[in-house]
């Protein structure tokens, strides 16, 4: 099976929703493709529809459009090969996928150093500060993957709260909600990022 994701291949966001519905259903849906991807013949196509836009995006950023869709191809392969690793207690599957991404790209990055630096400069090169870059990348756009999924009540409350550094009083004065209502969707909406992050630097 050859997969690729190029430029003008949209992945299908989740629609955002004000109740906690839309939530749950994002919730049924990653598990009900985390399970089809552990049990079913075509687990490897529900988990590249359903995560292949964020693993390319991030290699496209890190890599360039072109290498992108040859990694992406790769991690894919190497995840339906790893699929029994696989732990959903540990993290989100997109989480597992970045993490296999993280590596493949880093060592793109090397690769590519390497074939083009003089060799007077491959004794030196600046991977030190390479493997922060790549892991604030992917963290970047797993949060943004998340609170695009979460009800926009509870992104808002994140959104303020953590961006922008209000107290939980000062976010139900600012949302005009019950403080509880507010603590509650911090509460939940942490969770998910705890959990899509969880393998994302294992």
């Amino acid at each position: 099976m050859v997969l690729r994701y190029g430029a003008g291949v949209q992945h299908e966001g989740t629609a955002l929703d004000a109740g906690a519905a839309a939530s749950t259903e994002r919730e049924r849906r990653d598990a009900a493709v985390e399970h089809a991807f552990a049990t079913a013949d075509d687990g490897l196509r529900a988990a590249y529809d359903a995560h292949g836009g964020l693993v390319y995006r991030f290699c496209a950023r890190s890599l360039g459009p072109h290498a992108a869709q040859d990694v992406t191809q790769e991690v894919f392969l190497i995840a339906w090969r790893k699929r029994s690793t696989f732990d959903p207690t540990r993290g989100s599957l997109a989480g597992w996928l970045l993490g296999i991404a993280r590596f493949r790209v880093l060592g793109a990055l090397r690769d590519r150093g390497a074939a083009t630096a003089p060799a007077s400069d491959r004794l030196t090169p600046p991977e030190a500060m390479l493997p922060d870059a790549v892991d604030a990348l992917a963290d970047r756009l797993l949060v943004a993957d998340v609170l695009r999924a979460l009800p926009d009540r509870a992104a808002t409350a994140i959104t303020l709260s953590f961006l922008q550094g209000l107290s939980h009083q000062e976010v139900a004065d600012r949302m005009e909600v019950p403080l509880g209502t507010v603590k509650s969707d911090i509460r939940r909406g942490l969770e998910r990022l705890q959990r899509a992050l969880g393998d994302v630097h294992v």
